[in-house]
């Protein structure tokens, strides 16, 4: 397997309608890392799943809550 490192000036339409076109293949995946902590990501994942949680109604926050 080969790898390729394409470093270009993401204002340059000509390199970025390239890449664009490279990427529309499908063949090749981005080195693109997150913002977010992994264990962060992880977690509101597994919170997502799990039917232990509370969903908060914008409108009435402290009633949602059960603190009203």
């Amino acid at each position: 397997m080969a790898e390729i490192t394409l470093k270009f000036d993401a204002r340059n339409k000509i390199a970025k309608k390239t890449l664009d076109y490279i990427m529309s293949l499908g063949v090749f995946k981005t080195n693109e890392q997150s913002i977010y902590n992994p264990k962060f990501v992880a977690m509101v994942k597994k919170a997502k799943n799990s039917k232990k949680r509370t969903i908060v109604d914008t409108t009435d926050i402290w009633g949602s809550l059960g603190l009203k």
